[in-house]
């Protein structure tokens, strides 16, 4: 899917409340930027917000932070958080950035949680190390997330699904604690699910919905 410019995206983005712009200045103390010592929970690449959103709702004793690459996307995410429904949560920060940055983002141990939630399969093999899930990616989590901090995937794509899989059992500080192929009749991993706007589309049109959860060792 072609994703739409929205012009001023950037501008309107830095500018925003909510919108971290020097990221790395805040390594190490993020636990501050919230002025509270609750965990830190981040979704990377949460386009349009709704998981975000609705997982800070629900659990205002964790702070959120969203990371989008693209500022037209996250606008839109933005836009969301502004609303009555939201009122604007001060458990949630934002970032406009790549995941590639991560650690010079976050200090050893800083994250409780990490969400990846319908991230780009980058099908073809020759962009495997792109893919979130790819043990390039999984280096980065490990040395950000504290120990026995987790990581949480989901997805509609199994191939996608069984390659993160495969990454996560060879891959060193990672244990696979649970998975299914079919999240939304799963009594056990379905409890508290909050869909994405992706999700919500897919299994309407009776996609099943995979999801595991990995765990830093």
């Amino acid at each position: 899917m072609r994703l739409r410019n929205i012009p001023h995206a950037d501008s309107v983005v830095r500018s925003h409340r909510a919108v971290i712009v020097k990221v790395e200045e805040q390594r190490g103390r993020w636990r501050q930027v919230f002025g509270n010592v609750h965990p830190v929970h981040i979704e990377i690449g949460m386009g349009k917000g709704n998981f975000l959103l609705r997982m800070a709702a629900g659990h205002p004793k964790i702070n959120y932070i969203g990371m989008e690459r693209y500022s037209s996307v996250l606008l839109r995410a933005l836009e969301k958080y502004d609303t009555e429904e939201f009122g604007a949560p001060k458990n949630v920060r934002f970032l406009c950035m790549d995941a590639g940055g991560l650690e010079q983002v976050f200090a050893p141990g800083e994250v409780d949680r990490i969400y990846l939630n319908f991230s780009d399969p980058w099908p073809k093999a020759r962009h495997a190390r792109r893919r979130l899930t790819s043990s390039v990616f999984l280096e980065k989590y490990v040395q950000v997330l504290t120990p026995g901090g987790a990581l949480e995937f989901k997805t509609d794509n199994r191939a996608l699904f069984e390659f993160s899989m495969e990454q996560v059992k060879k891959a060193e500080g990672w244990t696979l604690e649970r998975y299914t192929f079919d999240l939304h009749h799963d009594e056990v991993m379905n409890v508290g699910n909050i869909m994405t706007e992706y999700e919500e589309k897919f299994s309407a049109e009776g996609n099943p919905i995979y999801k595991m959860k990995a765990i830093r060792v």
